[in-house]
């Protein structure tokens, strides 16, 4: 007879668990294979990984207690002449444990082992062998559902063994062999090509902007007038002058846009994504933006070799002509490396993030367009150097803004990181406690209460420092509600998502499945459609989709009510229980994390690998319409939304 209190604590793990199957975790990944071990003999091998800090539980009960948990099980489907030929086997012994809530010693099962059922066929040549593996996953907190593994194998030769070619290739995108269904929702479907334009213009005007910051740098700021002064009294001719300008504005430019693509021809396409979400690549970005912070503040100077420019420089005195004039420009790029290392850093890696040949292409071009431009307008109108401000000390303080800039930047990277391999080391709270600090920080600095080792003394504050601080202290406190969880939407393209949030007064995130089968099964129980959501840790447009569009009540309400929605992280580094390898572009690929398989998946059925990328399906997996990309119109994300579920109720 059970205890009172032990009937209500297991009525609320089966609440917990129930809460939980709107977003199912990964509690444990298997794979299935058949072993011939004689003629008409095998034996299925169920391969198993249990997710740290969960367990399944054993063969076997040890209790006829009616509330005890389901053991695992594997159900065979009946074929004529199929005999079990033993036992079903655990490589590795069960665990007894006490579990204390339910007050029974119960069999777990942890890590990774296999499961084997030795067969024997008779009367036939082959089969398929057909079932499912039914268990029960609990970490310390909580339970989910029981969940099924299907597994579909063909045994033997003969026609009632044979698989498609389809079925084996889509079988192995999924690490086993699918049914039927499953396969129906793997199944390519023809789509709406979509392109995200405004994501170019982005990175082109990102770029612009970054060429004009390092033109106001100290490297760069000091050259301008000497710069134009040169082309203005090397030539008697105005005209030749204005030339020769213009041509060095253009040199420029052509310099870092071989610089963009001999980047993009190295990485190539299709490794930019890769690289741009690794833990390797964002670590050490973050590493390199702290490192130039610090030079900025005063530490070091980072400079490229002095034989570097003293030997162009040489080169542009001895030479004439356009050769001279390209010398000079290139002589300027080496010279304002320590200055515009660090933008060109934080610009590229923004670029490569776009999976494309045009994002450094464009970055670099944008870039470049931003530092020649005044060159060649001061050329035209050398009046407008007469009205330039002298080289001073309000240089380096742009020096150390930039520095704080680098600071705040920097934390993204890490947080890429963080996110793609599930540290949590950077929860968003404590992301936000840092940026306010560094806000707070920058603006003290610009009222002079915090100086580095450059800095002058301040007898007064300047009206543009004033106003400055006034807005890098209005930020912090913008900032503080985010320590509870408020939205942030103007950061939620940078800092981390809610759901990493541990104390939140302003509600949850959306319920919501991360695994693509998992979802589309329980939309076609319930009857409902399916909102597909292609994201990335490291996708700054799918943050600010979520703040902006996502987080606003009509679009909520109406994804509460009538969708199922399922979110598919590109980059998730968990690894896969085994590494599949599929056929793709007359190549083997192989899939060897979560992230891996939700991309082939985007590639294989819809033709595409953008992010983000939103399409409506049916319980067959059908578009219900075109997809969606980057637009924050939120009007327009409820139109669709609405014309989804009207196209469903049609079918």
């Amino acid at each position: 007879m059970l205890k009172p209190l032990r009937l209500l604590s297991l009525l609320a793990c089966l609440w917990a668990a129930l809460g939980l199957s709107a977003q199912m975790p990964v509690t444990a990944e298997m794979t299935a294979e058949i072993e011939t071990s004689a003629p008409g003999a095998g034996v299925l091998v169920i391969n198993v990984s249990v997710a740290d800090g969960w367990h399944i539980y054993g063969l076997e009960m040890n209790t006829d207690d009616p509330y005890a948990p389901d053991p695992t099980t594997v159900t065979i489907d009946a074929v004529d002449g199929l005999t079990m030929a033993g036992p079903l086997e655990c490589s590795v012994e069960a665990i007894e444990h006490y579990d204390t809530t339910a007050e029974l010693s119960l069999p777990w099962l942890m890590g990774s082992f296999t499961l084997r059922q030795p067969f024997e066929l008779s009367g036939a040549e082959g089969c398929r062998i057909k079932g499912t593996v039914r268990y029960m996953a609990c970490n310390d907190v909580s339970c989910t559902p029981p969940a099924t593994f299907e597994f579909d194998l063909p045994f033997g030769t003969g026609a009632a063994a044979e698989a498609t070619a389809d079925e084996t290739v889509t079988a192995a995108a999924v690490g086993t062999t699918m049914t039927p269904q499953q396969e129906q929702w793997w199944a390519p479907v023809e789509v709406e090509d979509h392109q995200e334009a405004q994501s170019y213009w982005a990175i082109l005007i990102f770029g612009f902007l970054g060429g004009l910051v390092a033109l106001m740098t100290p490297c760069v700021w000091p050259m301008i007038p000497m710069t134009v002064s040169f082309f203005l009294k090397k030539s008697k001719s105005r005209r030749r002058s204005i030339m020769d300008a213009v041509i060095y504005s253009a040199s420029i430019i052509v310099i870092f846009l071989v610089l963009g693509i001999l980047l993009t021809l190295i990485f190539g396409p299709g490794k930019l994504n890769e690289i741009a979400t690794s833990a390797v690549f964002n670590l050490i970005f973050f590493a390199l933006l702290v490192l130039f912070a610090v030079s900025f503040f005063g530490a070091f100077d980072i400079t490229l070799p002095a034989s570097w420019s003293n030997a162009i420089d040489s080169k542009a005195e001895n030479t004439t002509g356009f050769l001279s004039i390209f010398f000079m420009a290139f002589t300027l790029v080496l010279v304002s490396f320590s200055c515009t290392g660090p933008i060109i850093g934080t610009l590229l890696v923004e670029a490569f993030s776009q999976s494309n040949l045009l994002g450094p292409l464009l970055g670099m071009g944008g870039f470049a367009l931003g530092l020649a431009l005044p060159f060649g307008l001061f050329a035209f109108f050398p009046s407008m150097l007469k009205e330039l401000p002298r080289s001073g000390s309000w240089l380096n303080s742009v020096k150390v803004v930039l520095g704080f800039v680098e600071l705040i930047l920097s934390l993204k990277f890490l947080s890429v990181a963080d996110l793609a391999y599930g540290w949590r080391l950077l929860d968003r709270e404590i992301f936000i406690a840092i940026w306010i600090v560094l806000f707070v920080l920058l603006g003290m600095y610009l009222l002079g209460k915090l100086r580095f080792s450059h800095d002058s003394p301040m007898e007064h504050t300047p009206v543009a420092r004033f106003f400055l601080a006034v807005a890098s202290f209005s930020f912090a406190v913008y900032l503080l509600p985010g320590m509870w969880g408020a939205p942030l939407k103007g950061i939620s393209a940078f800092a981390p998502p809610l759901y990493t949030q541990d104390f939140n007064l302003y509600g949850g995130s959306f319920e919501e499945f991360h695994d693509y089968e998992e979802g589309m099964a329980y939309a076609e129980r319930t009857g409902r459609p399916v909102l597909v959501d292609f994201s990335g840790y490291a996708c700054v447009n799918c943050r600010k989709m979520e703040g902006a569009v996502f987080d606003t009540p009509a679009v909520r309400s109406i994804i509460e009510k009538d969708y199922v929605m399922i979110v598919l992280m590109v980059d998730d580094k968990t690894p896969l229980a085994q590494p599949v390898y599929v056929e793709e572009e007359g190549k083997q690929v192989k899939l060897s994390t979560v992230g891996d398989r939700w991309s082939y998946l985007q590639r294989h059925k819809f033709g595409t690998n953008q992010q983000p990328y939103y399409i409506q399906l049916d319980n067959q997996g059908l578009p219900l319409g075109s997809p969606r990309a980057y637009d924050e119109n939120v009007g327009a994300f409820v139109g669709w939304l609405e014309d989804g579920v009207e196209a469903y109720k049609l079918r």
